[in-house]
């Protein structure tokens, strides 16, 4: 088991700068690729990054390319999303997900494939 808590998340204007933590506890989450998606107001859930189990591989949806960065700290059982020059169509709940088997094409962005989920934290950009 995996437990995950989000946290870091905010109310900013527009231009400002983030970082969300997902915490983690449980056995050998440092084996876990960790996905970072968000649900905004209205719209369905949707990919924003992700790492591989050891950090030698990230991946970003284009909508956050560029801007966003994430990076892990498995001495600490952590993955950070480093959010730069955030938009207000950057607001959203933001989740952390892990997946302990990553297989396939574009394994980042299937959210049934993840095997556990944090609750959210709240990411609210102002103009």
């Amino acid at each position: 088991q995996v437990q995950l808590v989000e946290s870091g998340g905010g109310l900013v204007q527009a231009g400002d700068s983030l970082r969300l933590s997902c915490a983690a506890s449980g056995r050998d989450f440092s084996s876990y690729a960790v996905g970072w998606f968000r649900q905004g107001p209205g719209k369905e859930r949707e990919f924003v990054a992700a790492i591989t189990w050891n950090g030698g591989g990230t991946y970003y949806a284009d909508s956050v390319k560029g801007r966003f960065t994430i990076s892990r700290d498995n001495a600490e059982n952590t993955v950070y999303l480093q959010m730069n020059s955030l938009k207000p169509e950057d607001t959203a709940v933001y989740y952390c997900a892990a997946d302990r088997f990553p297989y396939g094409s574009a394994w980042w962005t299937r959210q049934a494939d993840y095997d556990y989920w944090g609750q959210g934290t709240q990411v609210t950009v102002s103009s």
